[in-house]
C-alpha cells in the first residue's frame, strides 16, 4: 500500500503519518507538504529516515508535480489546507486558492491516474452553528466564515467528482482538534504557550461559545477507520462529544498550569463567530470507533509535550 498524504508536515497530517507508519510496518507514505508557516519537517524528524517514508515539498496547486508524486499511489489521505478562521477573516485568496483549486488539481490526478481510495479531510465548521441538537452528515452546508466555506467549497468538489467520474471518495468532518505538534496560533496551545511564559491569554468576548474537543490521535485513528472500512461516497462526522464553551475550556487550562483566572483577557468577539459547532458520530460509530481519550488526558499530554518541547 502506497499513501501520499497531502499537508503531512503539518498538524493533524504529521500526527496521522506517526499512527500509520507504527500501526502499519508494509504501507509506504510519500508526504506533500509546500512547508508554509505551519508546515514543520521537525514534526516527522523521528520518522525522517524511516524505509517506508519519502517526502516531497509541492503545491498542491501545481498539476505537473502533484501528477508527478501521486501517480504511483494507491490512496490519497488529503489534509493540506489553510485553516486559520482569523486569518482567513484578514484574507480570503489564499484559503480559496489552497483549499478549493489545490483540492481540485488533486482529484483531476486522482482521476488520470485511476487512484483507489480518495479520502478528503474536512471540519465540522462546514454545517455553520446551532444552538441545539446535532448535526448529521446529509444536514445542509451553512458555512460563516471564508475558511468554513472554502472548505464546504472543497466538500462539494469532492462529491461532485464521485457523481461526474465515478472517483472512489470519502469524507471525514471532525471537530476541534488538540495535540502535539499543534502550530501555536490555535486557541490550546496559543494559551498554553502563552502561559509558559506568563502571559496572559486573549478570550473572545465573554467566552460562551461552545465547541467539542477531539484528541489528535483519536481523529487519527476515526480517520484510519473510514479510510479502511468505510463506505465509498460517503461523509462521516468524527467527534468525542467533548463539548466546553470557551471559558470552561480556559479555565481548565489555567488550573492545569497552575495559574490563576486572572491571567485571562477579554478581548473583542471575532466576526462572524459561530456559537455552537456541535456534530452527531452515529454513523462512525455503526463502524467501530470509540475514542481512546478523555479531554482531561489529551489535555495532560498536550501541555506536557508543549512544556518539555520548550
Amino acid at each position: 500500500m502506497r499513501i501520499a498524504v497531502t499537508g503531512g508536515a503539518g498538524f493533524i497530517g504529521s500526527n496521522f503519518i506517526h499512527h500509520i507508519l507504527k500501526k502499519y510496518p508494509t504501507y509506504k507514505i510519500v508526504n506533500i507538504d509546500n512547508l508554509t508557516y505551519a508546515g514543520n519537517l521537525n514534526n516527522l524528524k523521528s520518522i525522517s529516515k524511516h524505509k517506508n517514508y519519502k517526502f516531497a515539498k509541492v503545491d498542491i496547486c501545481n498539476r505537473k508535480k502533484v501528477e508527478q508524486v501521486i501517480k504511483n499511489c494507491d490512496w490519497i489521505v488529503h489534509f493540506a489546507a489553510e485553516s486559520h478562521v482569523d486569518r482567513s477573516i484578514e484574507s480570503a485568496d489564499v484559503f480559496t486558492l489552497t483549499n478549493v483549486l489545490g483540492t481540485q488539481v488533486l482529484l483531476d490526478a486522482a482521476v488520470r491516474y485511476k487512484i483507489k481510495k480518495f479520502i478528503h479531510v474536512s471540519t465540522d465548521e462546514v454545517y455553520g452553528s446551532r444552538k441545539k441538537g446535532y448535526f448529521k452528515e446529509s444536514d445542509i452546508l451553512n458555512p460563516s466564515s471564508p475558511y468554513a466555506a472554502s472548505k464546504a467549497a472543497s466538500d462539494l468538489m469532492v462529491m461532485a467528482y464521485r457523481t461526474t467520474y465515478g472517483l472512489p471518495v470519502m469524507i471525514t468532518r471532525s471537530s476541534n482538534n488538540f495535540g502535539p505538534r499543534q502550530y501555536p496560533e490555535k486557541v490550546i496551545p496559543l494559551f498554553v504557550t502563552r502561559l509558559m511564559n506568563n502571559k496572559k491569554v486573549p478570550l473572545y468576548a465573554k467566552g460562551e461559545n461552545v465547541r467539542d474537543w477531539i484528541f489528535v490521535e483519536d481523529n487519527c485513528c476515526a480517520i484510519d477507520l473510514v479510510a479502511h472500512k468505510g463506505k465509498i461516497g460517503e461523509i462521516y462526522n468524527i467527534c468525542t462529544n467533548n463539548h466546553l464553551s470557551n471559558i470552561n475550556l480556559t479555565k481548565k487550562i489555567l488550573r492545569r498550569m497552575t495559574k490563576s483566572q486572572s491571567m485571562i483577557q477579554n478581548v473583542k468577539d471575532r466576526l462572524g463567530h459561530d456559537f455552537r459547532y456541535a456534530v452527531s458520530n452515529a454513523k462512525l460509530s455503526k463502524l467501530g470507533f470509540k475514542p481512546k481519550y478523555s479531554f482531561e488526558q489529551g489535555l495532560d499530554l498536550t501541555i506536557d509535550w508543549y512544556t518539555q518541547k520548550s
